[in-house]
């Protein structure tokens, strides 16, 4: 019998645990990470919220609480092995599995290879990839350990597919992707698809969400094929349907959130 989603279970996440790095915001701001972990205890999952400040963690259990979820914050530089290795074990501890993880992670950079430091340059390929790196190095055993299987997301940009001033960053994203279809080659066979999405300008609380300036969200606006601004609930979209089952036939792919960003050009670039 053909493959089909559950009425009443659609994204087959029910019963199924996540981990959300970088899943706090300032406030109640909608970031990347806050939109997904929201949207995968929707849809049933009990989410293990991530952040390195714990107040930021916990404002989105709570929010996800207030929805009737499940929900736990902790604390966690996920630079660190240690922390990564704990993270994982406090997921198995509190909800007694892991099925899903979401690499969140990230921070900017600006400037050419001349521009950066040594020290900034290691600092974002530390945060931007090596998290990513050493929090599925502990989270794909525990899959394994749970049923067999799991789904991961890791999160990119379009600056790794266009890049535009940002060199440390573009490079770091692109690392990305190449973990990702690494990753999903060295694990489908074990029933772990990996899959990554590449955000375009989309307003978070990360680049100043409602704070920033009208010309530059105007700007970023006209960027878009479609004439709209993005918002983390986009990406976090993204991220759901990918870990989730109506993506069982989808691995060591790059989803791109860009509104038709990078089929235009940067934002900077448009009149």
């Amino acid at each position: 019998m053909p493959y089909a989603p559950a009425t009443d279970d659609p994204f087959g996440l029910r019963g199924k645990v996540a981990v959300v790095t970088g899943a706090g915001a300032a406030g109640d701001g909608i970031g990347n990470g806050r939109a997904a972990a929201i949207l995968l205890a929707r849809a049933g999952a009990s989410v293990l919220a991530v952040d390195r400040e714990l107040e930021l963690a916990q404002r989105t259990a709570e929010m996800i609480g207030a929805e009737g979820g499940m929900a736990e914050a902790i604390e966690a530089d996920v630079t660190d092995e240690v922390a990564c290795e704990a993270l994982v074990e406090r997921a198995l501890e509190r909800f007694g599995r892991l099925d899903l993880l979401d690499n969140n992670v990230g921070i900017g950079s600006r400037g050419s290879v001349v521009d950066e430091s040594p020290e900034a340059w290691r600092r974002v390929m530390q945060i931007n990839v090596e998290s990513m790196f050493l929090v599925s190095k502990y989270a794909i055993p525990a899959m394994l350990a749970s049923d067999g299987g799991g789904a991961i997301v890791n999160v990119a940009s379009i600056s790794a597919l266009m890049p535009r001033g940002l060199t440390a960053y573009s490079v770091s994203k692109s690392a990305v992707i190449g973990l990702t279809k690494a990753m999903a080659v060295d694990h489908g066979r074990q029933g772990i698809r990996v899959n990554c999405v590449a955000p375009g300008p989309v307003l978070t609380p990360m680049v100043g969400g409602e704070a920033m300036p009208q010309p530059a969200r105007d700007a970023r606006r006209r960027a878009s094929l479609l004439g709209i601004e993005g918002t983390g609930w986009d990406v976090g979209n993204a991220v759901r349907f990918l870990l989730s089952d109506q993506a069982r036939y989808i691995t060591g792919q790059v989803l791109v959130v860009d509104g038709g960003t990078t089929l235009r050009g940067p934002e900077r670039d448009t009149a």
